[in-house]
Formats: structure tokens, sequence, C-alpha cells
């Protein structure tokens, strides 16, 4: 496939995962405004810290790693081996649910009955889960590696949708049953998920459609593990691979998630705290969930298919690589300027925006410095996607085996702070430290691309300089805003904050009147995709 090709592919394939993200955070965000008026925050902390990281942490460790290895390079590999592979995600699963299941259960403070019901119900449920989403891990892959945009957005939807849909009825009928609402609803969301794929690749596989595309697997039995007489049972390449991306994700994890494992190991916030954290956490995290996580999801696709892993810039194709450097450099541009958008609009209206979620639990205390925090947390958040995307993308084994040396120093460093600046500064030191973490991060990838492109032409790490008009007017909108919260928010009345919402949009319209007069290429290469 022509890297144009893949490049549009892939272009799509962010915008349709963005619009998921969307449809995602819009639908749990009315789930929590809806829920809080019906459960405990304490009740609502539980699931979405405690109960949600064991989720995701079973499901991180068993997969991430092979997806990274099963997805670089060309989709003209032996599919039957790679398969194998990934079927090995399912006993990987089965391990850690175990494993951290019985932590969960036996290690960890256990919330009081009363106050949140079947606790123990929950976590076999949510383990359980995990290792139900894992089954359908093969399809996934073979799915994203082919770019099957229309699939993904399918499955993802009718799952979620599915899965709120049960919250809010049982929330309504029966709030007594605690736990169990959000074990039911989670094992409906994975079950949804996972048929939809093995539906589509069941009706797919030995179609005209298939047929016609050349579709390495013809069979359905195909996708189940094949023992091949006298063949190693997987690409020993690619499980090398995955052996040194599973290193890193397990430490990626640590860094990824920290914050949650110092509150659930360390107790240094009580159910309740944790829940507000959490759905304020959710607040300021939409932009990355909506935009930076797809745009970092497939366009690791795009340059793991563009460019081949470990070879110098030299010994690329030269018009492979100058494509990459410039997607590179726009991917920079465009998510340095929605990241400093963020941070500068993001600190005058974060309380304006925690009373109009969630009234005076969410505005008062510390939930708009949280939410300010974030604001900031969120350019770190922007530039590492894409800079870490690149050079997970490119890196060879012994470079991905150096990297995780890194991350385990890394990891234990940001532990450290993470539980220093919270017993300091409360919930807010834990965004302070994700933000040094991220920091750390981001200087190592740009370093790579750095020496990666030295030998070159190209300089795509020019994509994180904005032009001098918005350098000036970033620092204004964001004097005249401050003033504006000072003198009109919040309990002013409502005139008092249409004016300042007011304020907020005529500086937001001049950034950008101004960002689509200055940054030409950028607005040349959004509306091409």
């Amino acid at each position: 496939m022509a890297a144009q090709d893949v490049l549009g592919q892939t272009a799509r394939l962010a915008s349709s995962s963005a619009l998921l993200q969307v449809l995602f955070r819009v639908l749990t965000f009315g789930l929590n405004a809806f829920t809080l008026r019906y459960l405990s925050r304490e009740l609502i902390g539980v699931v979405n810290v405690r109960l949600t990281l064991l989720y995701s942490t079973v499901v991180f460790l068993a997969r991430e790693a092979f997806r990274r290895a099963c997805l670089s390079g060309s989709t003209k590999r032996n599919w039957t081996k790679t398969i194998n592979l990934l079927w090995l995600t399912v006993p990987l699963g089965v391990f850690w649910s175990v494993i951290l299941g019985l932590v969960w259960l036996h290690l960890l403070e256990v919330p009081e009955p009363s106050v949140v019901p079947h606790y123990q119900a929950g976590v076999v449920a949510f383990g359980l889960s995990a290792i139900i989403e894992l089954l359908g891990e093969p399809f996934w892959v073979l799915a994203q590696a082919h770019l099957f945009v229309r699939l993904k957005v399918i499955a993802e939807s009718l799952s979620v949708v599915s899965k709120c849909i049960l919250t809010v009825t049982l929330v309504m009928l029966y709030p007594h049953w605690g736990l169990y609402i959000f074990s039911l609803a989670q094992l409906l969301y994975v079950s949804v998920l996972v048929m939809c794929y093995v539906i589509y690749f069941v009706m797919f596989l030995g179609s005209p459609e298939a047929t016609k595309k050349s579709f390495p697997v013809a069979r359905v039995k195909a996708l189940l593990p094949n023992f091949v007489e006298e063949e190693t049972f997987v690409n020993w390449k690619e499980a090398r691979l995955t052996w040194s991306f599973f290193k890193q994700s397990f430490l990626k994890q640590i860094l990824t998630e920290g914050e949650r494992y110092v509150m659930t190991f360390l107790n240094v916030l009580n159910f309740g705290d944790q829940g507000v954290y959490d759905i304020v956490n959710n607040l300021g995290s939409l932009v990355a969930r909506f935009v930076f996580l797809p745009i970092e999801e497939s366009f690791y696709v795009f340059f793991a298919k563009v460019l081949e892993r470990g070879k110098t810039v030299k010994d690329q194709k030269q018009d492979d690589v100058a494509m990459a450097a410039n997607v590179l450099e726009l991917l920079l541009k465009l998510v340095l300027l929605i990241g400093l958008t963020i941070t500068v609009f993001g600190y005058a209206y974060s309380q304006l925006a925690l009373d109009i979620y969630g009234g005076s639990m969410l505005s008062s205390g510390t939930g708009p410095d949280l939410l300010r925090c974030y604001s900031l947390y969120v350019l770190f958040l922007a530039v590492n996607g894409v800079t870490e995307c690149f050079t997970s993308a490119l890196m060879c084994k012994e470079e991905v085996d150096r990297y995780n040396f890194v991350m385990l120093a890394l990891s234990f460093i940001f532990l450290c702070i993470s539980y220093f600046l919270t017993h300091w500064y409360g919930s807010v030191g834990f965004i302070l430290a994700n933000c040094f973490n991220m920091g750390i991060r981001i200087a190592h990838s740009t370093h790579y691309i750095h020496g990666y492109f030295k030998d070159s032409s190209h300089r795509p790490l020019r994509g994180l300089l904005p032009s001098p008009a918005l350098l000036l007017l970033y620092p204004t909108s964001a004097v005249i805003t401050a003033f504006s919260e000072v003198l009109f928010c919040c309990d002013k009345g409502w005139l008092a904050r249409l004016i300042h919402v007011s304020t907020g949009a005529l500086c937001l319209a001049a950034t950008l009147v101004t960002m689509f007069f200055t940054e030409t290429k950028l607005v040349h290469f959004v509306r091409s995709q």
C-alpha cells in the first residue's frame, strides 16, 4: 500500500476514533452527572478508581505489548503465527486477573459494606470482564492492521451505549444493588464489544468482498490457534519484540495510572475524595481522550507502515521519510496549539465548568485547582502522545530495551514524587507529578527524533514552535480571561457569568482567526485529510 494511501486511511481512522471518544465521554459524563444524584461519592470512587484500575491493569499488561509488536511492519506476513501469538494474551490475562484479583480482595483496604456493598463481586466481575475482552484481541488487531474503520466505530459505539443504558436502568430501579450495577454493565460492555468483532469476521471471511481485497485470512477457523507441522508456533522475531514491549508496557502502565496506584495502595485519599478526583480528572482529560489518544493510536500505525523499524533515515525510502517528517511536524504543531489553547483558557474557566457540571460539590474545595492544573497537564499529554507514538513505531529491539531502563528509573522517581507531593498539596500533587513524568518522557522522545533526523534535511521538531503572533496572543488572552474571572465569576449571578463567557469567546475567536492566517500549512493539512 502506498504511503499516501496509508496516510489517508490513517487520518480517517484517527477522525473516526476521535468521534468515538466524543461519544464515549459525552455518555460517561452524562452518566456521572446522573449517578451523582442517586449514588454516593464513595461508590463512584470505588468503581472509577479501584475497580477500573484492576480492569485496565489486567488488559494493559496482557495485550499492550502484543498490539505494539503485531501492528509493526507490513500487513504482508504469516498471519497464522501472528494470530497464534495474539491468543497468548488470554492465558496471560487469566494469570494477571487471578494475581491482581487476590491483591484487590485481600491486601487492599476493603470499603465498608454499608457504604459500598458487594465489593467482592465487583472485583470478580471486573477481572472476568478483562479476560472476556482479551478473547477478541486477534480480531481487533486484524481489523486495526487493515484499517477497518467502520467496524471499530460500530462495535465500540454499540458496546458503550449498551453499558450506559443498562447502568441508568439499574440505578433508577435498584440503586441499593451497589456494585452489582456496575459489574453487570461492565460485563455487558465487553461481551457486546467482542461479539461485534466475531460476528463481523464470521460474515466477512469467505465473502466476495474479502476475496476482492485479497484478505490474508480465508476462513474463520484460521482465526483460532493453529499448529503447523515442522513450523514454529509463533514468529520468534515478533515474540522477542513483544517481550521487549512487555517490559516497557509494565513500566508505562505505572506511569500512566501512577496516581491511581498511589491512591489505591497508599490510601492517601479516602474513597469520597477519590471519587471527586476521578470526576475532575475525567473532565480535564476530555480533549486528551477525544483527540490525542486517537491520533496517537492511528498514526502509530502510519509511522510503523511507512518507515521500517530499526533502519536509519538514510536506509529508508526518501519519499517516505519526507512524508513521515512532514506529517510528524504538522501533528506536533496541531497538538501543541490544541494543548496551549486548553491551558490558557482552562485556567480561567475551570471553576465555572465544575459549578455547571456538578454544583458546589465540585466547584468548592480543591476541584477548581485540580482542573486548572490539569489544563496545564493536557499540554504535556498533547506533545508526549505524538513524540512517543513516533519513537515507539521506529525504535529497534535494542533501543526499546534501553528505553525500558529509563522507564524503570522514571517509574520509581514518579511514584516517590507522587507520594510526597500528595502529602504537601493534596490531590493536586498527583497532577504536578504527572507533569514532571510527561516532561521527562517528552525530553527522551524529542532527543530520539532529533537524532533520527540529524543526517537528513528534515527538522520535524520545528512543529513545536508556534507563530510569533500566537506567542503574543496566548499570554494576552490568559491575562484578560484571568481578570474576567476575578471580576465576574462565579458567585455574582448569571449575567456576570455570561459576561465572563463572552470575554473568553472573544479571546478564543481572536486566537482561532490568528491561527488560521498564520499556520496555513497546518490548516491545509487538516482540511485535506
